[in-house]
């Protein structure tokens, strides 16, 4: 980060017209187009590595920005203005690959923050329906405004759309459930709800960056982009439509939500974005840095194939272990004890457990070396 002339007026430009400033010096430029093969070498580490639903790891270009981010910090070359540059340029990026207008694309650190936001918009009395087992981040925000009168009921996902009525002000999901690896059928979902004059909030956390995803469908959507996407954690976003985006309060409004951040840094008189950036939350600054790589690296892929990728690794090592393929990229089964996890972890192998579950996830990095390493460790 080289320092800069006056914020007044660089990164208001950035934010409100859409001309983007160029990309972070020093990190090297990728094709136009990168295929699955060529993305596996962005990765310095992998092998072995089957948790990329627990955490993504980073791409050798994010490495390199975040160390030169480093060194401009600690030298004193940073500037406020540059890491504001570099959160719209990631802010283009992700409305890119979620295919929403840029002008619908609030940032923040944590979903849960995020699906806060929504949830103290909520009216009083409304009901939310949750599903059964969805990641806490997508219910607990929910639950929290019992005291308002707002009620939360949860179904299975198989029972969600069947389960939405006219009382239903919001179903929350989750595209790619946690617990499970399992996916929502969002084409029915998204009917039923507006069927029932539903609004619906999607959290794609565990399905960006393995598979295609388009936010549009939904009134709003949340993702923590620091699992598939290979992002450090504390990049967040949230995409809203209009009409939803109408009735929400923002709530945690603070310097960065202002029309131009940079002139309305003081009270008395409040100015907000009049796009979904009144919903922004103040970045962490370096985290955006280690983030424009990874977003550009997912921007340049096909994720169809990416998908296929994975799901041709989860479907072999379930064909291994004698379980129904299932068509994901997170392959779970019962392990309460967690003696198969023990199993993984022993032989050097890096997975998760929860809910009673062992998770195993594939992504870019990995092969059909690490199936045969994850069945040699649970079939000896």
């Amino acid at each position: 980060m080289i320092q800069s002339d006056s914020p007044t007026s660089r990164s208001s430009l950035s934010a409100l017209s859409g001309d983007v400033p160029g990309r972070q010096a020093g990190v090297p430029a990728l094709p136009d187009r990168i295929g699955v093969s060529e993305a596996r070498n962005r990765f310095r580490g992998g092998r072995g590595y089957l948790a990329a639903c627990t955490l993504g790891l980073p791409t050798r270009e994010t490495e390199t920005a975040l160390r030169a981010d480093a060194e401009a910090w600690a030298s004193g070359r940073a500037s406020a203005t540059d890491y504001a540059a570099v959160v719209e340029r990631v802010r283009h990026a992700y409305a890119g690959l979620v295919a929403v207008p840029v002008s619908r694309v609030a940032i923040g650190s944590q979903a849960s923050v995020l699906a806060g936001l929504l949830a103290a918009s909520v009216p009083d009395g409304a009901e939310v329906l949750c599903v059964d087992g969805d990641f806490s981040s997508m219910v607990f925000p929910f639950l929290s405004q019992a005291h308002r009168g707002v009620t939360v009921r949860h179904l299975p996902l198989a029972e969600l759309a069947a389960g939405i009525t006219d009382d239903t002000w919001l179903v929350a999901f989750s595209l790619v459930q946690s617990a499970t690896g399992a996916i929502a059928d969002t084409a029915l979902i998204v009917a039923a709800a507006r069927a029932h004059g539903s609004f619906t909030l999607c959290d794609t956390t565990q399905a960006a960056g393995w598979m295609p995803v388009d936010a549009s469908v939904f009134d709003a959507s949340i993702c923590h982009s620091y699992k598939w996407l290979c992002a450090p954690r504390g990049v967040a976003f949230l995409t809203v439509k209009e009409g939803l985006a109408a009735l929400l309060r923002p709530v945690q409004a603070g310097w960065y939500a202002g029309r131009d951040p940079w002139a309305s840094c003081y009270g008395p008189t409040m100015d907000l974005a009049t796009d979904a950036r009144r919903f922004d939350v103040s970045p962490t600054w370096n985290a955006w840095v280690g983030a424009e790589p990874a977003l550009d690296l997912f921007g340049r892929l096909d994720l169809t194939a990416v998908r296929d990728h994975a799901v041709t690794l989860g479907d072999a090592l379930c064909a291994g272990l004698e379980l129904t393929p299932a068509g994901q990229a997170i392959v779970t089964w019962p392990d309460a004890g967690g003696v198969d996890l023990d199993r993984l972890t022993r032989a050097g192998l890096t997975a998760s457990g929860r809910a009673g579950r062992v998770r195993v996830a594939f992504h870019l990095w990995n092969d059909e070396d690490d199936v045969t390493d994850a069945l040699r460790a649970l079939r000896p």
